[in-house]
């Protein structure tokens, strides 16, 4: 190194002269256009030829063909400018080490994201129930999994949680069961009762005739007899069908006359208070004691005046 400004610009420039420097500069640049190239094509080729797997499979297949190529590509193109790789083979080893402890959570949800993904758990579109939470699956990325709720809010779930969590699919399957539980009072007609729930789930046109309705008994309740009417549906209609069912089953009770009971509380204070009874005065022609019985025996009325012939004061015949 030399403190004088002018040779080092001299310097810089005379290295600017030299063809092997824009040689190594131009094949750098053809690696990199190369290998943005080819990751483009590698990327679109696995998504067009791994047809027998699901979409999520070939985005994150795709995204790792392509990323690899890249990388590839970049290492060549930064090995044209002198880069020599195998030097910092063990300094990597140490950084890998240390970068891995400071990113478990991060290395946790990329491999977690990739079993969700290999495995076929969920699936973009899938509408699943994740720790208490319901919505549609958009996207299983390499770091997590979005959902969108229904009332249109976007839920961000690590893939690590997802692993971890028990996942619910409500439309996986084309077909979903509907169970609605009902009680009637213990004086109604079951026979009658059983055909009317029956009809009403054999009306409906949106209940599947194969699987048949199953009506199944859930015997004696508090204050009724239950029963339990399962009704199969098309994933996509079970909601409508749950709320018409509802309404036609009672329509139907209310017209074959029905009832469905409902629990009756009697609440008495725990102090009971004293009865009071009102007593008639005595008409005094009571000479046996009548008359002071029905006062307390006192022989005065309600009024507190002596009663005439009452008790043991009566007048006796002369």
């Amino acid at each position: 190194m030399t403190d004088d400004p002018g040779l080092e610009t001299f310097a810089f420039l005379a290295a600017l002269a030299e063809p092997t420097l824009w040689w190594s500069i131009a094949r750098a640049a053809i690696y990199l256009i190369v290998g943005a190239v080819l990751s483009r094509i590698v990327r679109f080729g696995v998504q067009r030829s791994l047809t027998t797997l699901e979409s999520g499979q070939r985005l994150l297949l795709s995204r790792i063909a392509s990323y690899t190529v890249l990388t590839l590509f970049a290492i060549s193109a930064m090995r044209q400018f002198g880069f020599d790789f195998t030097v910092l083979l063990g300094a990597a080893g140490i950084v890998t080490v240390a970068v891995g402890f400071a990113s478990q959570t991060s290395a946790s949800n990329l491999i977690s994201g990739v079993f969700l993904t290999l495995e076929r758990a969920i699936q973009p579109g899938d509408v699943v129930t994740v720790g208490g939470r319901t919505g549609e699956v958009i996207s299983v990325d390499l770091m997590s999994t979005k959902l969108r709720t229904f009332d249109n809010l976007l839920v961000r779930i690590p893939n690590e949680t997802m692993v971890k969590s028990e996942i619910v699919s409500l439309n996986r399957f084309p077909i979903r069961r509907f169970d609605l539980t009902v009680g009637v009072a213990y004086d109604s007609d079951l026979g009658v009762v059983q055909k009317t729930l029956l009809d009403v789930a054999q009306s409906n046109p949106l209940c599947l005739d194969e699987p048949a309705p199953l009506l199944i008994s859930q015997g004696f309740g508090d204050s009724s007899i239950d029963y339990t009417l399962a009704v199969w549906a098309k994933s996509e209609q079970w909601l409508t069908l749950r709320n018409a069912i509802t309404r036609e089953v009672k329509e139907a009770f209310d017209a074959a006359g029905i009832e469905i009971p409902f629990p009756q509380r009697t609440l008495q204070p725990a102090n009971v208070p004293l009865s009071v009874r009102l007593v008639a005065p005595g008409d005094g022609a009571g000479g046996d004691g009548a008359a002071g019985d029905a006062t307390g025996g006192d022989g005065t009325g309600e009024a507190g005046a002596p009663v005439a012939g009452g008790g043991a004061h009566g007048a006796r015949p002369s």
